[in-house]
């Protein structure tokens, strides 16, 4: 009896039933994104996204039962909420256009849109530089997951076109990895001059990919092509890495 009323309880509370379904946010993802890019303008006119957001305003991530499924939502999340602040104010040219000040002076001022304080999340309402370096980069210290957030940059890894689950998360991360490292535009190697032109996230995050340029490098080799990969994991000591250019501008398209 005491059995049947817990399991009872936990599918009335709010936000307990659907805490790990992120069915209704791949729905708006496969309409709105293409190639990683969205079309903010259909975006917009979505009530979808919204009733997302209520169901994760309504979910509390600690009592999930899975490190995966906790992962999972907090990733959803970031990106929801990102999809959600350009959109509100679509069209702009960059995501730096919603802080104060610009690029430089926001993020002097602490002005950036990563700290607008509007994304809702169990009952916290917290920004996205909380959700980024608070939860996400010490409670769970999985450097995939720079692979997965999108900061609607046209150089951030590619949007993916489905929300991540938690019983297939490994694999996405995996797949994220390698759509990243085998982009010949964000990331770039020589392997006959041993050198690799890697995105600026490797050398943001440098410490979560690895104290120094070969230790990053052996991270990389797992997701780079597979003739780079070898390369770098048989001698990552003897290339020289640099960074390429970051475009801020925004990840958006037209539908016809």
């Amino acid at each position: 009896m005491i059995v049947r009323l817990i399991v009872l309880l936990s599918w009335s509370v709010p936000g307990l039933a659907a805490a790990s379904d992120h069915a209704l946010f791949s729905a708006v993802l496969a309409d709105h994104v293409r190639d990683g890019r969205v079309d903010y303008a259909a975006l917009r006119h979505d009530a979808r996204l919204s009733r997302y957001l209520a169901q994760l305003a309504d979910t509390s991530p600690d009592e999930l039962a899975s490190e995966a499924e906790r992962l999972a939502l907090w990733i959803n999340a970031y990106n929801a909420y990102t999809l959600k602040l350009v959109a509100d104010d679509y069209p702009v040219k960059s995501i730096h256009d919603l802080g104060t000040g610009g690029r430089i002076l926001g993020w002097l001022l602490n002005r950036t849109p990563w700290d607008i304080r509007f994304a809702v999340v169990g009952g916290r309402t917290l920004t996205l530089n909380e959700i980024e370096h608070e939860i996400l980069r010490p409670q769970f210290e999985e450097p995939r997951l720079h692979f997965a957030i999108v900061c609607a940059a046209v150089s951030c890894p590619p949007l993916r076109a489905e929300a991540y689950q938690a019983d297939r998360l490994d694999a996405q991360l995996d797949d994220q990895g390698r759509r990243f490292l085998r982009d010949g535009v964000r990331n770039q190697f020589d392997v006959a001059g041993r050198r690799a032109r890697l995105s600026p996230i490797f050398s943001w995050f440098a410490e979560d990919f690895g104290k120094t340029d070969a230790a990053v490098l052996r991270y990389v080799s797992r997701f780079a092509p597979p003739d780079v990969g070898r390369e770098l994991a048989a001698g990552a000591d003897r290339w020289s890495v640099s960074a390429t250019d970051y475009d801020w501008s925004l990840n958006d398209f037209k539908s016809p």
